[in-house]
């Protein structure tokens, strides 16, 4: 498969401006659970960076919503994974917007870690339902449950977290140009939460 057919079967992939590596967004519109905490105040999707700035752009909403009909389609794993092993560095992120969908696209993510065995992934959740398989995923990727509630403390029953903090943040980015410069720890399985600053 070449590189420009695989780009056009996935929709794209996206190159956010803080991270090292590459990811791939779809709608925040579409998140099963984060639309609902949309709604609720005090959670950390209320004020979700993904539905506002350039993410509302036409353009970025296009694409996003071709990523997401792309999952479903046949190719789409092997398109995924060439896309991701022709890129540097080694680092990939599921989702800078939006999040898993249902089984069949875990699964599918799933797949695609494992056809890119020397990345590696992370996906940050809002999907409780993914503990349950958690199990099968591959040893290259860390799956992080995002606590819903700013403040709210890491959950215990899963391996890998994330929360949003109001204090104390163990992510560096705001003091090194809102970037993650040369921090991995994100897709670090060894590191169990990260803390985010409220932005």
């Amino acid at each position: 498969m070449k590189t420009e057919e695989a780009w056009k079967l996935v929709g794209g992939l996206s190159k956010p401006g803080k991270m090292p590596g590459w990811s791939i967004g779809i709608p925040a519109k579409e998140c099963k659970t984060g639309v609902k905490l949309q709604k609720v105040p005090g959670s950390v999707c209320h004020d979700c960076y993904a539905m506002k700035g350039c993410y509302v752009f036409k353009v970025v909403q296009d694409a996003q919503y071709r990523r997401l009909k792309a999952i479903y389609t046949a190719p789409w794993v092997q398109a995924m994974a060439h896309l991701i092993n022709s890129k540097k560095p080694n680092v990939f992120r599921w989702h800078d917007s939006g999040d898993v969908q249902d089984l069949e696209h875990l699964n599918k993510i799933y797949e695609v870690c494992r056809l890119t065995p020397s990345k590696r992934h992370w996906m940050p959740t809002r999907e409780a339902w993914v503990k349950d398989h958690l199990d099968r995923a591959p040893a290259n990727l860390v799956i992080r449950f995002s606590a819903p509630m700013i403040d709210q403390a890491a959950p215990a029953s899963w391996p890998n977290t994330s929360t949003v903090v109001t204090a104390q943040a163990t992510c560096p980015a705001p003091h090194q140009d809102n970037q993650c410069k040369d921090c991995r720890n994100c897709w670090n399985k060894e590191i169990k939460n990260i803390s985010y600053g409220q932005h």
